[in-house]
């Protein structure tokens, strides 16, 4: 098949390819509250039943629905292709235009950049992948792959039922021979980032309360006149909070914790110096200083390597405008580890409980909201190769990081049963996921790829995979 017709093709339909942008984040599809979740996932399972998918359903699960859909072009390889529809709420005050209004707006140095909630993280590249499958089978009739579209709808809250999901379809799963997720990864400077692993998560919600420790206000929150005479939940889950980490909150101080943590292998080590000429750990948040004032190969190693423990918000008692002296009777905070090799969740979870209740805090309830597994795919996989060879071809030379500091489920598709290698790729640049302002680059610049050349890296990776032959293993950590 010519890719540059495909190419060409994508040139002649950029205003359409926008307008298929804009028309998907218009549409709310808030994880966290449902708004918008049934009315997303059906205009997605419309979407691909007109891509020519022989299968596009909606799957029902105890949360929000899996759109499922497959594609058999009759192709020797097959890819899943993984996503997600949901987004986070978008109450911020601080957007400059409203966050489902799917504005172009002008930013500097990128030109026209889509602003809106989702345009990073992940509707924007998911609509930008479909528009690559229109694209070639208007070209060329059918896709150099065959497709099996898993694209779910509580990625962002921890991809609750996806393993059900997985158990329920793993013969048709099965059937592939790797796991893609397309996305816009290209840095700030022109870097092309290709992603080949993804830390675990185990997110957590403290509960510290008179009832539950049997001291201090029991019922509700009283008079702090009564402090002195008078225990305080409030200052007991703050200091069991200074417990788990140094002073710094830089370093995890639960006994035991770091035992299994996986060094950098040699190749890891490798990639990590390779990586440092375009490395941006910054994801335009302006940040200019990092922990422990960490730069080059030290920093590159800690933020894909390293595991963390970081606090997301604490609340309890009175946090209304003036003043309102009480002492509170109920604090809860929540809390998120950052897993790496070989770190597993419940492990982690063991750890935490033992090393509270060692401290006197065993009546700190402990209520787990999301977890993951960490997972990894060697860089000699038929699809990072792919993906290398992909990004030479439109004259980008790759940076492979060999971790993702974030989280996704890919765990759920590299390891058994399906265990499938699969990366994360795309040129093109998106930033400010889960805050304002969050915006994937539509014209671009002569360092960073606007639409259609993000367009253009999903239709060669996909070329270039149907080129390769053999499908490996993922890196499932019992190798070095």
């Amino acid at each position: 098949m010519d890719r540059n017709a495909v190419f060409d093709h994508i040139d002649a339909q950029v205003d359409q390819h926008i307008a298929n942008l804009q028309a998907f984040v218009r549409q709310p599809s808030i994880s966290q509250t449902g708004e918008g979740i049934g009315e997303c996932a059906a205009m997605l399972a419309r979407i691909l039943s007109d891509l020519g998918c022989q299968k596009s359903e909606i799957v029902s699960t105890p949360g929000h629905p899996v759109v499922f859909a497959t594609l058999d072009a009759g192709q020797p390889r097959t890819l899943i292709i993984y996503s997600m529809y949901d987004v986070q709420p978008a109450d911020e005050p601080d957007w400059s235009v409203p966050p489902f209004e799917g504005r172009l707006v002008e930013r500097a140095p990128f030109g026209r950049c889509l602003m809106a909630r989702g345009a990073r993280n992940t509707k924007g590249p998911l609509r930008s992948f479909l528009n690559v499958v229109e694209a070639i089978t208007a070209v060329h009739d059918r896709t150099p792959v065959n497709l099996i579209f898993v694209i779910e709808g509580e990625e962002e809250q921890g991809s609750r039922h996806l393993p059900g999901f997985i158990a329920d379809h793993q013969t048709a799963l099965g059937k592939a021979d790797a796991m893609y997720f397309p996305h816009a990864v290209q840095s700030s400077n022109g870097a092309g980032k290709i992603l080949l692993g993804s830390k675990g998560l185990l997110y957590l919600e403290l509960e510290c309360s008179g009832e539950l420790w049997g001291r201090g206000p029991q019922e509700s929150a009283i008079h702090s006149a009564l402090k002195p005479i008078v225990d305080s939940p409030a200052w007991r889950m703050v200091h069991a909070l200074s417990t788990l980490t140094s002073v710094d909150g830089n370093r995890i101080a639960i006994p035991g914790f770091y035992d299994q943590v996986r060094p950098p292998s040699a190749v890891d080590e490798g990639l990590l110096e390779a990586m440092l000429p375009g490395f941006e750990p910054d994801v335009g948040y302006g940040l200019h200083r990092f922990a422990d004032d960490l730069d080059g190969l030290a920093l590159a190693r800690q933020f894909l390597f390293a595991p963390s423990l970081n606090i997301d918000g604490i609340w309890g008692g009175y946090t209304g405008p003036g003043s309102k002296t009480v002492t509170p009777h109920r604090v809860r905070a929540k809390l998120d580890f950052r897993l790496v090799p070989n770190l597993d969740v419940q492990q982690t979870l063991g750890l935490l409980r033992r090393h509270l209740d060692r401290h006197g805090y065993a009546d700190i309830q402990i209520t787990v909201l999301g977890r993951a597994e960490w997972s990894k795919c060697s860089v000699n996989e038929s699809l990072p190769q792919a993906a290398i060879r992909a990004y030479r071809s439109l004259g980008v030379e790759p940076e492979v990081w060999p971790m993702n500091p974030g989280t996704a489920p890919f765990f759920l598709f590299n390891r058994p049963p399906l265990n499938l290698p699969f990366c994360v790729a795309g040129l093109g640049h998106s930033a400010r996921p889960h805050a304002p302002d969050e915006f994937l680059v539509i014209e671009g610049n002569d360092r960073v790829c606007g639409l259609a050349g993000l367009e253009k890296s999903f239709a060669a990776v996909l070329y270039e995979f149907a080129e390769s032959s053999g499908a490996g293993s993922a890196d499932t950590g019992t190798s070095p």
